[in-house]
């Protein structure tokens, strides 16, 4: 499957930086923000194929938190085989992958159905209603997830429930509080460049 994406071409051998908008976002949303965290990365941002009343989304949902499983499945192996031609193309040894909300969301149904594909997972606001199955190849693979205290979208049961799923399948997995909502803080964009610079 092909996307209407971003790409701004790096240099022989700097890693693979792939950004996710959520719902209602383009590709412009954190592409910038990628070029300004890793100078010199093949950054790539893809804009989600399906519209939600006119809003760019990666899969479809029958509701806020029910997901059309169907379709989040058949988008999940479309967005791997999508990750797996930008990695032969740019011949990155290294991929990271930022996604927010629902950007977050199909990266993380990326990992948890092809857990070799990114090395550095940045969930902002992620929400996975389902209980996923064993996914071994996350084994060693770093993740930072960041959340708020009071989202209303992403309830922080859930949140914790994919951290210990995650720490379960051998992730080195890293979280980030706040105390607000959906919204991104700044304490995240904090957060990320930390875990970016580690």
């Amino acid at each position: 499957m092909s996307y209407i994406a971003k790409r701004t071409t790096g240099t022989a051998g700097a890693p693979l930086f792939l950004t996710f908008h959520g719902t209602g976002g383009t590709e412009d949303q954190f592409h910038g923000f990628a070029e300004q965290l890793l100078p010199g990365a093949h950054i790539v941002s893809p804009r989600g194929d399906v519209s939600e009343n006119g809003a760019a989304r990666f899969f479809k949902r029958a509701a806020e938190g029910v997901y059309d499983m169907d379709d989040l499945n058949e988008r999940t192996h479309a967005m791997a085989d999508f990750i797996a031609d930008e990695i032969a193309q740019t011949g990155a040894t290294r991929t990271i992958g930022l996604g927010y909300s629902n950007g977050a969301n199909i990266l993380a149904s990326v990992a948890i159905n092809q857990g070799d594909l990114v090395d550095d997972l940045i969930l902002m606001h992620p929400l996975i209603p389902f209980a996923p199955t064993p996914q071994r190849c996350l084994e060693g693979r770093r993740v930072l997830i960041t959340a708020g205290e009071n989202d209303p979208i992403c309830p922080p049961k859930l949140t914790h429930q994919l951290a210990n799923y995650l720490t379960g399948q051998g992730a080195k997995v890293t979280m980030h509080w706040h105390n607000g909502g959906h919204g991104i803080a700044q304490s995240e964009i904090a957060a990320v460049e930390k875990f970016l610079a580690a």
